[in-house]
């Protein structure tokens, strides 16, 4: 069941065409006006935290003891499996992480306190602002201490929030090219219009290192689909279905549901090589209980 944010949020851009303009000047005038922001939670989501906690230490990243019933979740007595993300530096170069949709930066600030040169992307000024004053004084408050002492020796990284369509490449070029060897998708694809979505895998594909890593927060997994968006219901089965075949079009029932297929991967496809149920999320994504997101990290086949 929607939550009467979503609801308020679904009215709002209810009247909007899907391109990716009159979207951007939907989330543009929330940010300018500042008084509704509800996807805002004040830091960064603690199963990216701990995610990059240990990929650091080689172990595999905490996750739920409990049965996540959406469909397409991972098994509860799946095996845990080590994440490897890129290391920050390596052979006297910075890597770069890429957060699209960023909001006020906390995940950028988090990737800059791991050593990488870290990019966010904002179509709203007005929020690429926001960021601009707390990437100043990241980690002020409650969780200073998650970006404090992570960078392995490499010093932090750039911490910069670039204003752009995520679609137009005029803004890749100030972030020193494509091939992020870290894209960060958080909240950011669930708040694309559906018919987007094979636009934004191809488009994952194409700026992803060849040796990168795409990590996706996948929320809301719970929501109906048929309860319209934004945020857009956003089971594991959609990020499976997109990546497999970046840029074409998906199936959905008639409910809107997407449709599992047997499909092969075709070109610039990326496999997932993690997927899991956080031990810890914000607590928007957490229903009765029961931990209801998941996180897949993907890579090119």
């Amino acid at each position: 069941m929607a939550t009467q944010n979503q609801d308020r949020l679904r009215t709002h851009f209810a009247s909007l065409e899907s391109t990716t303009r009159a979207q951007g000047s939907g989330w543009d005038t929330l940010w300018e006006r500042a008084s509704f922001l509800p996807w805002d939670r004040g830091y960064a989501n603690p199963a990216l935290i701990d995610l990059l906690s240990s990929s650091s230490s080689s172990a595999a990243p905490p996750s739920s003891p409990d049965a996540n019933p959406t469909p397409g979740a991972p098994a509860v007595d799946a095996k845990p499996v080590a994440v490897h993300l890129p290391t920050a530096a390596e052979g006297g170069r910075r890597k770069k992480a890429l957060v699209p949709g960023c909001g006020k930066g906390y995940d950028v600030a988090l990737f800059s306190a791991y050593g990488f040169d870290a990019f966010g992307l904002e179509v709203s000024p007005h929020a690429a602002k926001a960021a601009d004053e707390y990437l100043k004084n990241a980690g002020a408050g409650a969780l200073d201490n998650e970006y404090e002492g992570k960078d392995g020796g490499a010093g932090k990284g750039r911490a910069v929030c670039l204003v752009g369509d995520f679609f137009d490449d005029a803004w890749v070029a100030q972030a020193g090219g494509g091939g992020f060897d870290i894209i960060y998708d958080n909240t950011f694809l669930c708040a694309l219009p559906p018919s987007l979505r094979p636009q934004w895998a191809k488009r994952i594909s194409s700026l992803l290192a060849p040796a990168g890593r795409l990590i996706c927060l996948e929320f809301p997994t719970h929501k109906p689909a048929s309860s319209g968006g934004p945020p857009w219901s956003l089971p594991p089965t959609v990020h499976a279905e997109l990546l497999k075949r970046p840029g074409e079009e998906i199936s959905y029932d008639e409910a809107g549901v997407v449709v599992a297929t047997e499909r092969s991967a075709g070109e610039g496809a990326l496999k997932r090589v993690a997927h899991y149920v956080p031990q810890r999320t914000h607590e928007v994504g957490i229903i009765k209980g029961v931990v209801r997101d998941c996180v897949s990290v993907w890579m090119h086949s």
